[in-house]
């Protein structure tokens, strides 16, 4: 075979141990092919059984010395030189082969680890590894025998599982089963006759050690040896003879060579236990059941079987010699058995006409002869044998009872008690063999004359009914259907027991009780707590012995009477003897007796006169024994017994008796009743106590389990006549649960009435246990229910105790807990027939559910505070009976919680289950959670003392406990995360997270032991078995999970525990062992799993690895160096695990999504463990794996109807379990790869700091992993529909609830919901709904209607499986959504991908829009297929190339988008009124605005659409509005009563959508949508929510930092600024009334008193939100006034009085000045109010109206002032840059980035591309307003009048600019600053219109796109031709000044102006002409110094205008648009208008 060293070898890593444990049937996921392949390369050894270790050569150390060693399967192993050293010291200490030493080190290193005593490092590792593997190795000897034994009996057994294995593999083994024993027996006498090696001479413990060694080998070897002739070799002579002389010549294994050496107590026990298998042998290789058949024995000369040991006469001889040559009692089995086969091979021989010569010789000592050959009259010698045999003397049935009742060979508990080295304890055939003995003892001699006859009765009970069920099943069975019908010898012990009753009571109950298969009982000694579950092959045994019991006991054919001869005489005599002649006979010989008047006999039956019985004693003494030929029913007597029992103890108690009251007459043919002593029946001395003891016994072992036998025999002892005790004929007589209680009663009473009494404990337990077997019986159980809650006897009453609790403290004197245990067992059937029956009663008797739950209560009280709270300090003989106590307390407790959990809505018996919480959980003392956490912390060293003192029954009794205890603790810690009260902390997680003093741990230390350090000790702990590691696990899971959750608490797992890496290396070294217990391993990988969410210390350990393993310790590789160290984390499991990822995909794809969901969560933390993650991310192996795994198919979804059903791991499931487990673990697989590289793309982006330009450049590997896939055209076809798939079906929820209303009303789904995490539950027909649950509570319908009761099973099958495939599905989308947002960066844009993604949306979306399910689930499933839509939009994104495929792709999706918001199934109105359990409107809003956003974009296109698309989209819009206008009303109300940031977010999404819906372009006719506002009149709900709302936030500090802005307040002011844009609706907005809601809310008097300021302390580095609201309301005002337009007369009126309540705010913000700070929100407010004056200036009111034309004078003062600091502002940018103050962090960095350039030196500088780009970006916007400023300024003084109008008609009033040149900071504008403004201006178009329009100004930041040139160049020509046309209209309309007749409401004017008095008639009403003539006459001074300012500042304006004209010009081409060139209208003016001539 080539060496392969990529492999692992089964050699190493699989222990004999745990091959000889897979093949006794706990296979555990190992299949037989894996079973095959660890077994095949280990035949030589298996083989070679004497020295299975080899010898040392000097090939073997060739090997090791070369370095690489090939095993036997091929497998290479590398060895270092530190490892030679070790292997070398191995094989000479151990004297074995080199090669096997290496093979023992590896394999002991890899399955116990580096022993926590040997140091790696230190000089002496090799000793000390040699004492270290001593005890291993020595386990692998007697294991590598002990493999065979399982090989054996698989092997002629069919129905084992390893059957094939066995039959394949043992005949390699052993091919000749004859040599085999005899190599055996020769290798077993070298043993006994071994001295001790030399090596372990020179120390005596040494040599103890290796000669229990030996001894234990020999012990084995025995075992094996039997099995060998059990079934494999034949018993021929030779090797019979061998076996014979081997046993009697080693005095049954006791004569040992080393016999000094074996005196201490395990090495005696072991000697013993060879003694007793040589017993077994001997007999067994006999072949009884052979020769006690018909033609068994052949005695002939040439016979046909010559491989039988009769066949050999010599070595019968020799066999013979052997037996007779010891007398010892110790082979009195053997002596027997051989005298048996002696008596069939002596008739046979008799009954030959002619003895062969070969047997004269041997038949002469044994058959005397006469004078014709041998005789059959003389005394042969197998007679005279017999009788010494069963001589009492002999000690025959003493030793058999010996061995029945003491040797672990029989009795596990004293297999478990001494720690026996038998392997299997109690094995059937042991019995079998010996039943086979005591078989042929009865066929030898008559069962009458064996002289011993109890005893024989003692033997027939210990082997028929003192073991556990499944031991004597077998042979019981065997008795009722083979035995008994053999013949009368075989039966003839139940014969003649019957024939002695009821005279003798006990043998027949005795005998029969042990045939019923039950086994033992719990008062017997030899009970064990073995809480195995019956097989369907053991029930059916049961059942089949305890019907055989029930029919013969029921039809007896005989009664025996004792009969005094006083009654046979005289004139009353009552009975007469026959003569000879009448009554004796051939069948009937000896005496007769008739009965001369008819006899009422005990148990009611009426015995005929005239009847005939037989004399069964001597004739002659005063009593005669007569057994009358009557057919009668045993059970009607043994309700005699109890009868009479309770009417003789009343009578003596003095409560009453039996009296005869009945009134009937009596006759003289009324038969004379007989009562029990009458008849002569024996009772002991002590009374009938033990009597009824045994008759309650047999009674419980019938009904036991088996309700339709139990009614039989109630039916049986209840009906026919009453029994003679009762003999108040008018009352009915009392039936078996009113004997039983009234038992119990008075044994209680008398138990506690006497003083200083001994408790009758064995009564009151068996009266116990008779009531707990009828609760299972239906008719019954009610009449147990009723008596316990009528008594207070046993569990007391809210004022009582009750009496048990006096009778359980007297066992506490004597330690010994039966009673206590038989009302535990009790309390735990009446919760399982409650819990089993409550639907029927609930239904039909509700008053009787009432008194159960009462009793309950009562039963649950009395255990709590009587047992559990004081148990742990009771005095205890055997410490397993505590642990018991604890176990079946803690057991009901969980039942309670499994069946009724607290958590559940209306479940049954929840007052019960809460009790239990509360006393557990919520208001739970020391007392009641210690003996919880008492015993899981003190458990792993109480387990080492317990093994160490070789109590193996307690330990195993323990283990039970800590399985009981520990998913208790895991019950109460998963209910308390959904308890109301999970944030607190409770006591139990205190107890559990403090340290515990360790004195119960049995060591004598004063030790403190962490509970949580405890558990995690649990999980290594394999001598725990398989339970208690995957529940610690899961313990520590739901503690972890619980304190997570908690608030303030600071307790963490890795706090607790003492060695944290070690922990962590024992949980890595678990996940990473392929053999390890599946459950164990996912349980682990979980934990790990939560750690790494939940627990940051505990994960960095998981993940970084930071512990270091030498290659000597654990888990490595078999070829690991072992000179090197390696660091082992999880992390690195996980990623070496996924190498084979497809053989996990393949076999075992559970433990793949195990591992992939621990990866999933550490890439979700992949910022705390970025250090480890880097590599693994660089090497990218990993992301191949995961594109693989992400690209593989999932195939259909499996059916999930149940058909049949089918065994898995002893667990009955659906046929189709597997299939829908399997698929729903590969989704799972699938989904969790997908989020892994999701989560990896997402940490890649985010180290890039947001810049998404130069994270598409730099791809990582786990996004060119799954680059191609994603670009495929095929495969994401194929990948997408498979992640929006869901198999969910709600009518099957449907079909279930209606079945459940017709057939079961008071059951409802909700009560069998799993309680288990999702992440622990299992995917499959378990998932959801608990079904071991509805099987319980559905069991009692099952004998109505069988097929109906299979139904609902079916259907609740379906609805697991089908849970589990939606769930699973439903997670594979969401990952796939996730995945797709990641890669936008990387396919946005590519046209290819866009055009298949848009058509995978259509494809998604029609399913979708087609959707018809409805149900709670689906709600979820839609969340997840429409966000899976919307991750498809998000990377398809917008397009302006759209072709006519990609725009009929759209057009198809918005089809199929307005049916998903006009479906109803998923009605999304509905989502938005919280109506589903999963809302899933947000994805669908932002769907509906990408689609309205993309319809506007192509509705620009021209020639795109056409009409029919055009009413696609119209039809889409129609039915979003009306979702959208109904939702935004439901979120405005919901607004109005509680701040939540759901319904923020809502509205956030709905504004938007709402906001491009009804755009214009897209919408141009609002009717519709106005119309469904009026309606649901959500305008004014908007502006009432704004009035009554927190507008700045500040009612929640904390949440306004977090979100950096206050809820609702931008959406609603959004949403009303959509509102203004469009005139209709502002409309609507206006008389709504806006202005009012403005006025009146939460900042108004802010507003009023000027007190918004940009910032406020609450929210530092941030706008402030109430600056923010005002510049929105501001800016909306605007929109709505000039949305208006003409129409706004009273609006305007209105805004009027709204900013004159603003006036402060605004005054405050139009004084700027360039000495103030300046920052951008001051800018933008600056600018609204501006903007807002502006929209006023432009209305029609503003010419008429008083009140607009007060605001605009207010205004244009304020206004001038703002222009000249703004003029200076852009003429001085520096001096900008050094009063500007950023607010935000990211202005900040900006600005200063900014700062650190040069200096500006002129002002178009400023905009010098890239130079300065914030400053550039502040510029641009002061340019806009000064724009904006200068266009209200025009507007307010009517510029266009001026242009357009005569002079006369100027408003000269309005001549605001004084015309003269200088521009003084402080002062208003002047003609000087406009003209500045316009040269600056100038300068700067002149500086932009040469270059590109496109080149960017500054770079686009994440909330502003990039500033280009055009942008720039329009604001700068704004700002010019304002400048130039407000200047020349400003100066054309000083110069039409009069020079007297300055106007009343004109400013102050200059103090150039020359003044003068106004004259007379020149007042404001004068006449137009008188004016102008009054003008023309004043040519004054001041004239001509106006006119020659005048005509300076119309030559600057001309060349202004001049300059301007050329660049204006250039600047349209900027633009691109072609406009009116001002500059030559303003020339011509100014030429007009203004020039004066020189």
């Amino acid at each position: 075979m080539a060496a392969d060293t990529s492999k692992r070898s089964n050699l190493v890593d699989v222990t004999y141990q745990a091959l000889h444990q897979n093949l006794s049937g706990h296979l555990e996921g190992t299949t037989l092919e894996q079973l095959a392949d660890i077994i095949k390369p280990r035949v030589e050894q298996l083989r070679d059984f004497a020295e299975p270790f080899g010898r040392p050569s000097d090939a073997s150390k060739k090997k090791v010395d070369s370095g690489s060693v090939t095993l036997a399967d091929g497998v290479t192993l590398r060895v270092e030189d530190a490892d030679k050293e070790v292997v070398f010291t191995i094989s000479k200490k151990l004297d074995i082969d080199e090669v096997r030493a290496l093979v023992l080190l590896r394999s002991f290193l890899y399955n116990e680890g580096l022993p926590e005593g040997v140091n790696a490092d230190s000089a002496s590792l090799a000793d000390e590894l040699v004492e270290a593997i001593t005890p291993f190795y020595h386990a692998e000897r007697l294991y590598i025998l002990r493999t065979l034994i399982p090989l054996f009996r698989a092997e002629q057994t069919a129905s084992d599982p390893v059957h094939e294995v066995a039959s394949e593999y043992l005949p390699q083994i052993i091919p000749d089963g004859g040599a085999f024993a005899d190599k055996i027996l020769a290798e077993y006498l070298r043993r006994t006759h071994a001295a001790i090696p030399e090596a372990y001479q020179a120390n005596t413990r040494d040599a103890a050690v290796w000669a229990q060694q030996n001894a234990k080998e020999q012990l084995v070897m025995l075992e094996v040896l039997f099995w060998t002739m059990w079934s494999y070799a034949t018993c021929n002579g030779p090797l019979v003879a061998k076996i014979y002389e081997t046993a009697y010549e080693t005095h049954l294994g006791s004569q040992q060579h080393n016999s000094t050496f074996l005196l201490d107590e395990e090495s005696v026990q072991i000697l013993q236990d060879c003694a007793a298998l040589w017993i077994l042998i001997t007999v067994e290789v006999l072949e009884l059941e052979r020769a006690a058949g018909p033609g068994g024995v052949e005695i002939s000369a040439n016979p046909s079987d010559k491989d039988i040991y009769w066949a050999s006469p010599d070595h019968l001889k020799r066999i013979h010699q052997a037996v007779i040559s010891q007398g010892n009692s110790n082979f009195a089995c053997t002596y027997i058995a051989w005298t048996f086969v002696l008596s069939r091979i002596s008739r046979t021989a008799l009954d030959l006409k002619e003895i062969p010569n070969s047997y004269i010789g041997f038949f002469d000592s044994l058959i005397p002869k006469d004078s014709g050959g041998y005789s059959k009259d003389g005394i042969r010698a197998f007679e005279l044998m017999a009788k010494v045999g069963l001589n009492p003397d002999a000690g025959l049935f003493r030793l058999l009872l010996t061995l029945l009742t003491t040797s672990p060979l029989f009795v596990t508990s004293v297999a478990w008690r001494t720690g026996s080295s038998v392997t299997d304890p109690n094995a059937v055939a042991y019995r079998s063999v010996l039943k086979g003995l005591i078989i042929a003892i009865v066929e030898l001699v008559p069962v009458e004359l064996i002289p011993d006859f109890d005893g024989l009765l003692e033997v027939w009970v210990a082997l028929f009914g003192r073991s556990e069920p499944q031991a004597v099943a077998g042979i019981c069975r065997q008795f009722w259907e083979a035995d008994w019908h053999e013949g009368i010898a075989r039966r003839a012990i139940v014969d003649v027991a019957r024939s002695r009753f009821p005279v003798q009571v006990k043998p027949i109950i005795r005998l029969l009780r042990s045939l019923t298969a039950t086994g033992f009982l719990e008062t017997d000694p030899l009970s064990t707590a073995d809480h195995v579950q019956p097989t369907a092959e053991l029930v059916e045994e049961r059942q089949l012995c305890t019907c055989a019991v029930f029919e013969f006991f029921d039809e007896l054919p005989s009664f025996t009477q004792v009969i005094h001869t006083s009654s046979c005489s005289g004139a009353h005599a009552l009975y007469e003897k026959l003569p000879d002649r009448y009554g004796s006979s051939s069948a009937t010989p000896g005496p007769s007796y008739m009965n001369l008047r008819p006899l009422r006999l005990p148990g009611g039956s009426v015995l005929p006169a005239k009847s005939v019985g037989q004399l069964l004693s001597s004739d002659g003494g005063e009593l005669l024994v007569v057994a009358w030929q009557h057919k009668h029913s045993g059970w009607k007597v043994v309700m005699e017994l109890l009868t009479d029992y309770v009417n003789r103890r009343r009578m003596q108690s003095g409560t009453g008796g039996s009296y005869d009251v009945s009134f009937g007459g009596r006759t003289g043919n009324q038969p004379l009743a007989l009562k029990l002593e009458d008849v002569g029946v024996e009772m002991d001395r002590g009374g009938d106590e033990s009597i009824i003891i045994d008759a309650l016994d047999l009674i419980r072992s019938v009904v036991q389990d088996n309700q339709d036998l139990a009614q039989q025999l109630l039916l049986s002892m209840e009906s026919g006549d009453p029994v003679v005790a009762h003999t108040m004929t008018e009352a009915q007589p009392p039936d078996l649960v009113q004997l039983t209680t009234a038992i119990l009663e008075e044994a209680l009473t008398r138990s506690v009435g006497q003083h200083h009494a001994v408790p009758r404990t064995n009564l009151i337990t068996s009266a116990i246990s008779v009531l707990t077997a009828l609760l299972a019986v239906p008719v019954y159980s009610n009449r147990v229910w009723l008596y316990i809650r009528s008594t207070s006897s046993l569990f007391g009453s809210d004022r009582n105790i009750g009496i048990a609790s006096a009778v359980l403290a007297a066992e506490r004197l004597t330690g010994h807990y039966t009673m206590t245990l038989a009302i535990l067992h009790l309390v735990d059937a009446l919760f399982t027939e409650a819990s089993a029956t409550v639907l029927l009663v609930t239904q039909q008797n509700p008053k009787l559910q009432q008194v159960k739950e009462e009793v309950l209560m009562r039963a649950a009280r009395f255990v709590h505070s009587e047992i559990w709270v004081e148990h742990m300090g009771w005095k205890y003989a055997q410490l397993g009976d505590r642990f018991e106590i604890g176990r079946r307390v803690s057991t009901f407790y969980m039942e309670v919680f499994k069946h009724s959990s607290p958590a559940l809505k209306d479940a049954p018996f929840a007052k019960l289950s809460h009790a239990i919480a509360d006393a557990l959980l919520f208001k739970a003392t020391t007392s009641t959670v210690n003996p919880l956490v008492a015993s899981l912390v003190t458990g792993g060293s109480v387990m080492n003392m317990l093994y160490a003192s070789r109590r193996y029954g307690d330990a195993r009794r323990l283990v039970y406990l800590l399985e009981s205890h520990l998913a208790l603790t895991r019950v109460l810690l998963t209910y308390k995360q959904k308890s109301p009260g999970s944030s607190k902390i409770c006591l139990l997680e205190q107890a559990l997270c403090s340290r515990v003093g360790g004195g119960g741990s049995f060591e004598g230390g004063s030790s403190r032991v962490d509970p949580v350090d405890a558990l995690a000790a649990y999980v290594k702990e394999r001598s725990m078995g398989e339970v208690v590691p995957v529940t610690a696990m899961q313990v520590l899971f739901a503690l972890c999970s619980s304190l997570s959750i908690s608030e303030g608490s600071a307790s963490t797992i890795i706090g607790h525990l003492s060695d944290p890496e070690a922990t962590v290396s024992t949980m890595v070294r678990i996940v990473q062992h392929p053999y390890d217990d599946a459950l164990l391993r996912n349980a682990v990988w979980n934990f790990v799993t939560l750690a790494v969410d939940k627990e940051p210390a505990l994960a960095r350990l998981f993940v970084t690895g930071r512990f270091r393993i030498p290659s000597a310790k654990g888990k490595e590789k078999a070829e690991d160096s072992g000179g090197s160290s390696k660091t082992v984390s999880a992390l690195s499991v996980a990623c070496d695990m996924l190498e084979s990822w497809k053989e996990l995909w393949e076999l075992n794809p559970k433990l793949l999504a195990s591992l992939l969901r621990f990866l999933d969560v550490v890439w979700q933390h992949g910022h705390e463990h970025k250090a480890s993650l880097d590599p693994v991310r660089q090497d990218g192996k990993l992301f191949d794996h995961l594109a693989g795994i992400l690209a593989e198919e999932l195939g259909p979804s499996p059916d999930c109807h149940t058909e049949s059903y089918v065994y898995t791991d002893n667990v009955l499931h659906s046929d189709h379990h597997e299939a829908v487990s399997t698929y729903a673990y590969r989704s799972a697989v699938k989904s969790h790869a997908a989020h892994i590289l999701a989560a990896d793309i997402r940490m890649h982006l985010q180290a890039q700091d947001g810049n998404a330009a130069e994270a598409s450049k730099k791809k990582p590997r786990s996004y060119t992993a799954i680059e191609s896939t994603l670009r495929s055209e095929e495969q994401i076809t194929e990948l997408i529909p498979e992640a929006s798939s869901s198999a969910y079906r709600p009518e099957l929820h449907d079909e279930f609830t209606e079945l459940l209303s017709q057939h079961y009303p008071t059951l409802s789904l909700e009560q069998l919901q799993a309680q288990e995490p999702i992440v622990e539950r299992e995917y499959g027909d378990d998932f959801a709904f608990s079904m071991s649950l509805v099987r319980l509570r559905l069991n009692p319908y099952t004998s109505d209607d069988e097929m109906q009761v299979e139904e609902a099973i079916r259907q609740l099958h379906a609805i697991n499986m089908n849970l589990s495939l939606a769930h699973v599905q439903t997670t594979l989308a969401e990952s796939w959504q996730y995945l797709l947002l990641q890669v936008v960066p990387y396919l946005r844009g590519d046209a290819v991908v866009r055009a298949q993604l848009l058509a995978l949306a259509d494809s998604l979306s029609a399913d979708i829009a087609a959707e018809q399910r409805s149900g709670e689930m689906m709600s979820s499933i839609h969340s997840a297929r429409l966000s899976l839509l919307l991750s498809l939009l998000e990377v398809a994104w917008f397009s302006t190339t759209d072709k006519k495929a990609e725009i009929d792709r759209f057009l198809a999706l918005v089809k199929n988008v307005r049916g998903i918001i006009l479906n109803n199934a998923q009605s999304p109105s509905k989502s938005i009124l919280g109506q589903v359990p999963v809302p899933f409107h947000r994805p669908l809003l932002q769907i509906l605005y990408f689609c309205a956003r993309h319809s506007r974009s192509l509705s620009r296109r021209p020639k795109v659409l056409t009409a029919e698309h055009r009413l696609a989209i119209a039809a889409l819009l129609d039915a979003a509005l009306v979702f959208v206008i109904d939702g935004l009303r439901i979120a405005f109300d919901r607004a109005r009563l509680q701040l939540d940031l759901d319904v923020d977010q809502d509205l956030e999404l709905l504004v938007a959508v709402f906001e491009q819906c009804t755009r214009p372009d897209l919408n141009p006719s609002p009717t519709l949508w106005l119309t469904r506002c009026q309606e649901t009149d959500v305008v004014r709900a908007s502006l009432q929510l704004f009035s009554r709302m927190d507008v700045v936030g500040l009612s929640d500090v904390g949440l306004l930092r977090a979100r950096k802005q206050p809820l609702y307040t931008p959406h609603v002011l959004t949403f009303h600024m959509a509102l203004a844009s469009i005139p209709p609706a502002a409309e609507r907005l206006a008389s709504e009334g806006l202005l009012v809601a403005y006025i009146e809310n939460a900042i108004s008097a802010a507003i009023r008193d000027g007190n918004i300021d940009v910032t406020i302390p609450e929210l530092p580095g941030e706008e402030s939100p109430a600056h923010r609201a005002y510049c929105s309301m501001l800016s909306i005002i605007a929109g709505v006034s000039t949305a208006l337009g003409r129409h706004g007369q009273f609006f305007e009126s209105e805004v009027c009085g709204l900013l004159q309540f603003y006036s402060e705010q605004i005054h405050r913000a139009l004084s700027w000045t360039i000495d103030d700070p300046l920052s951008l929100p001051l800018l933008e407010e600056i600018e609204q109010v501006v903007t807002l004056f502006g929209a006023i200036a432009q209305g029609t009111a503003a010419n008429t109206n008083e009140a607009v034309k007060r605001v605009t004078r207010f205004f244009t003062s304020d206004a001038l002032l703002l222009l000249q600091q703004l003029n200076y502002a852009l003429t001085h940018p520096n001096h900008l840059a050094s009063v500007f103050e950023p607010i935000t962090a990211e202005e900040r960095t900006r600005f200063e980035a900014d700062r650190a350039s040069s200096s500006v030196k002129t002002p178009s500088e400023a905009v010098d591309p890239m130079r300065r780009p914030f400053l550039a970006r502040l510029v641009h916007r002061l340019y806009r307003l000064s724009g904006t400023l200068l266009s209200a300024l025009i507007d307010i003084s009517g510029a266009e009048t001026v242009l357009l109008g005569e002079p006369e008609d100027w408003q000269v009033s309005r001549a605001l600019i004084v015309p003269h040149s200088k521009v003084v900071l402080g002062e208003p504008a002047s003609l000087g600053t406009l003209l500045e403004l316009g040269n600056c201006s100038l300068d700067l178009l002149r500086l932009l219109v040469d270059r590109p329009p496109t080149q960017a100004l500054t770079p686009a930041t994440a909330t502003e796109r990039a500033l280009d040139v055009r942008d720039t160049v329009a604001a700068a020509r704004r700002t010019l031709e304002a400048a130039l046309l407000y200047a020349v209209t400003q100066l054309a309309t000083w110069l039409s000044k009069p020079e007297f007749d300055a106007p009343a409401d004109e400013p102050e004017g200059d103090d150039m102006l020359v003044e003068a008095s106004p004259g007379p008639g020149s007042g404001p009403g004068a006449d137009a002409k008188e004016r102008r003539a009054a003008r023309k006459a004043s040519m004054t001074l001041a004239e001509r110094l106006r006119r020659g300012m005048t005509g300076e500042m119309a030559a600057d304006l001309q060349g202004l205008l001049g300059k301007a004209r050329p660049v204006i010009a250039k600047s349209a081409t900027v633009l691109g648009e072609k406009d009116v060139d001002l500059t030559q209208v303003l020339a011509h003016f100014v030429q007009e208008r203004i020039s004066v001539p020189a």
